[in-house]
Order: structure tokens, then sequence, then C-alpha cells
């Protein structure tokens, strides 16, 4: 077995305790869809793939069916051929994954609808920084409004996001408390980018790959 960019490598999942938010990195080769999602969704409902059932919210955040009695929230994405899974018991995790390469427009899309100090920041960067800087709050966006089971439409001006010590802080968030939200950047390797977010206490995160002959 092999660990993927720090992730180790396991075959059936551990426990999900109260205090803990499990993150999977998986294999999902075109056009298997949804078919990794369930097959992990399913070692941890001890059930089998064919018996896990999914519903959309409003948005289109999709959720375990209520049969399966809340026993954990998820929540994933992906990018490619990998895909990020991340499930907590009593909150609603969001986790967004995107692909670091050149983006010719990143500063326009910053400056249309990020805030003005955050594309100002961006517009100080050198190309190669910019891109890392503008993936860093496009998936710290997506990680939050994925929590909140909303999509892009939600306006990504009413969020907005400071650099802190230890990286991205949200700094204001309509409708909410910034200060009640939790962000993390989980390393995906040196070609992505990844953020967990959720509205609650801190948690222990824990690192999950499947492994090869899983």
């Amino acid at each position: 077995m092999r660990a993927i960019d720090g992730f180790p490598p396991a075959k059936v999942p551990e426990p999900l305790q109260a205090d803990e938010i499990h993150v999977w990195r998986l294999q999902r080769p075109k056009g298997t869809g949804r078919e990794p999602l369930l097959a992990l969704l399913a070692r941890y409902l001890d059930a089998a793939p064919a018996a896990v059932r999914l519903v959309e919210g409003e948005h289109g955040r999709p959720a375990l069916d209520a049969i399966h009695g809340g026993v954990f929230d998820f929540n994933w994405s992906h990018c490619g051929e990998q895909a990020l899974v991340a499930l907590a018991r009593g909150l609603s995790p969001g986790i967004d994954l995107e692909r670091l390469r050149p983006r010719a427009n990143a500063l326009k899309i910053a400056q249309r609808f990020f805030t003005a100090a955050e594309a100002a920041w961006l517009e100080t960067l050198d190309e190669d920084e910019r891109d890392e800087a503008f993936l860093d709050l496009w998936t710290a966006r997506e990680a939050v409004l994925k929590a909140l089971g909303r999509g892009i439409a939600f306006g990504l001006d009413r969020l907005s996001f400071q650099r802190g010590p230890d990286g991205l802080v949200l700094h204001r968030l309509d409708g909410d408390d910034p200060a009640a939200w939790q962000l993390h950047r989980v390393d995906s390797g040196k070609d992505a980018f990844a953020r967990l977010a959720w509205r609650g206490a801190p948690r222990r995160i824990r690192l999950f790959a499947l492994a090869d002959d899983a």
C-alpha cells in the first residue's frame, strides 16, 4: 500500500468520531461518476453501494437520504481523476478541490467577483504567486458555500477572507458570524489546491487514501 500526497493508505474506514472530520482522497477514473463516492459511503454505512441513497438539497448539494438515519454528513469535490470526500457527524462540511494551472483571467475574475481588497492583493503578486493566491481564495469560497449548501449564485462577494499567520481566515459572511467558522487547507499535492470548511468548533482532521488493492 502507498500513501498519496500525505494521505495514509487504508482499506477500511476507521470509526468516525464526533470530534473528527475524515477526508479521503479517491481515484475517480473518467466515466465512473459517483461510483467511487458511493463505494466509500457504503463502507461507513456497512452497506452495499447499491443500497446507498442520496438526495439533493435546494441548491444541489448531495446528502444521505433520511433512510440512513442521519448518522453523518459529507461533501465531495472532484478534479480530473481525483476526488476528495469529507465526512463528519453533527455538522455539514464543505470541501473544494481545484487543479493548479495558469489562469490568464484570474485577476479579471477577482475584480468582478471578489472583494476590492482581495483583488488589490492579487494585483500586487507576480503571475505564479497570483495563480496560487487566486486558487486559495476560490477554494476557500467554494468550501464555505458548499458547507452552507449554497452555490456560486449566493454571491461570491458576500463573503471575504483575510490572510492570517496560518493562512486564510473567513472575515465576512453575510447573515452569519465568520468567527463561528473553521477553514483549513488540505494538502493535495503540488498540482492542486483544496480547502475544507465547516461551521462549528475546531475538530481533528484525519486524512486517508484508499489502498491500491482496496
